[in-house]
């Protein structure tokens, strides 16, 4: 799972990948140290719609693989996300077409400025994959809006528990953010990352 933390990246004014000193060369692996997440009631937090912005949550249905990757290499290169991204498009297809995939999209003044994407694991269980916004939609008081509208979402579909994860290349503040919306942690573990090398860059490119 890969999932970036915009509330707290509120105010940052670089997409540069985010320094969590590690050091993480193309095309070799890297451990990363994963938290999972566990909230098991509803969020009771209100907050007011953003002012002085248009903004619009729209849902897409079989969305493009070409578009979903534009959303997740402007919401996820900073904070080195990667999976998805080596995923042609049959399989990538095959994930986001899946019944129990939503994807749905922040637009803010008409552009696409963010998304979360939600999977329905069953009956009992959701899961917040990926959430995050746009370069561009930092600063201007979206992120916890944001946040709270996906696990409205999260939700929506009358589970037990939603889960997320969070790992040491997310924003330093994350796990303090999901406790606040009513996250607890309830595991944590060792996994891999290996970032993309230069040939798999082009490769993404001439797929855009």
């Amino acid at each position: 799972m890969e999932l970036v933390d915009a509330v707290a990246a509120n105010g940052t004014e670089t997409n540069a990948p985010v320094d969590a000193g590690i050091t993480l060369v193309p095309g070799r692996p890297a451990t990363i140290h994963i938290t999972e997440l566990e909230m098991t009631a509803a969020p009771k937090q209100s907050l007011p719609f953003p002012v002085n912005i248009q903004t619009a949550l729209m849902r897409v249905v079989d969305i493009p693989p070409a578009y979903y990757r534009f959303l997740y290499l402007q919401v996820g290169r900073r904070w080195h996300w990667v999976d998805r991204l080596r995923l042609d498009d049959e399989a990538l297809t095959a994930v986001l077409h899946d019944k129990r995939n939503c994807v749905t999209v922040l637009y803010v003044n008409g552009a696409p400025a963010g998304f979360f994407e939600v999977l329905h694991v069953d009956d009992d269980t959701v899961e917040l994959t990926h959430f995050g916004l746009f370069e561009r939609a930092l600063g201007l008081g979206l992120g916890k809006w944001f946040l709270l509208q996906a696990l409205y979402g999260c939700w929506s579909y009358g589970p037990k528990v939603v889960k997320v994860q969070t790992n040491n290349l997310d924003h330093p503040r994350a796990i303090q953010l999901y406790q606040r919306f009513g996250f607890s942690p309830v595991a944590t573990r060792e996994g891999e990352l290996v970032p993309l090398t230069e040939d798999e860059m082009l490769d993404l490119v001439r797929k855009l």
